[in-house]
């Protein structure tokens, strides 16, 4: 039987790629895909890659959520519990990885899905995706995060509008909400946010994972406190081996 979470490393750049690999279910991840991807996003802490790529096999989804046939076996309020608390602390762990994490969402990022996409730092979709919090049209909202990060990136009332209603959106819709950073063609999500991971990785790591460490202390600290976050990752950058080797470079010039 495959893996149901892939993991991969491009040969010629240090970039990740970690895949739902259940495309005969529309990439839905039962518990054992839940655990094995978790297990996976914690073991991605310490990688030594400048970028990570999230994505699902085949052409139907980036993840249509939780496996509904699975889960219906799991129907306590202690099952639901322990499902919310596995998927809702690795999302955590993965939205605190060091290093950018890019979704290439092609097809449906559904439900359980729509949460794994906000989690990751940048959503790069092809034009025929779609996204949606469905979660109340089976009698649930979301579990794993996924309504507090909604909430941070298009606001109050946009995000109550889009859960309450269970508006799917299309790539453009998403895009104009703010939820998209990047459209490829169809079928084309990967190649393109591959093309964004290379754009990152050949840049300074340090550099790179200090402004994400920066930028999320400005989503969760208050502003004078987040300032001084910004200002103390500043001084290893000025005396470090990047930045010195491009100001002995600049003077030989």
């Amino acid at each position: 039987m495959p893996d149901k979470i892939l993991y991969s490393q491009h040969a010629d750049a240090p970039i990740g790629v970690l895949t739902f690999n259940r495309p005969e279910r529309r990439n839905a991840l039962d518990i054992e895909a839940m655990e094995a991807f978790s297990a996976r996003v914690q073991a991605l802490a310490d990688a030594p890659i400048h970028a990570l790529i999230v994505t699902g096999a085949g052409d139907k989804a980036f993840c249509s959520g939780g496996d509904i046939v699975d889960l219906a076996t799991r129907r306590g309020a202690a099952e639901g519990a322990a499902m919310s608390a596995l998927m809702g602390d690795t999302l955590h762990a993965l939205e605190h990885l060091p290093f950018p994490v890019i979704a290439a969402i092609n097809g449906f990022a559904l439900g359980g899905g729509s949460e794994i996409a906000v989690a990751c730092d940048l959503r790069v979709v092809d034009e025929t995706a779609k996204l949606g919090f469905i979660h109340v049209t089976r009698g649930l909202m979301p579990g794993w995060g996924g309504a507090q990060r909604l909430l941070r990136l298009v606001g109050y009332a946009r995000a109550l509008e889009m859960i309450a209603s269970a508006r799917v959106l299309t790539a453009h819709e998403a895009d104009a909400l703010g939820l998209v950073t990047r459209i490829a063609p169809a079928g084309a999500a990967l190649s393109a946010a591959t093309e964004l991971a290379q754009a990152i990785a050949q840049h300074d790591r340090h550099a790179v994972r200090a402004a994400k460490q920066a930028l999320q202390a400005g989503l969760r600290q208050p502003y004078a406190e987040a300032l001084q976050t910004e200002r103390g990752l500043f001084p290893a950058l000025w005396r470090g081996e990047t930045h010195q080797r491009l100001l002995d470079e600049s003077g030989r010039k």
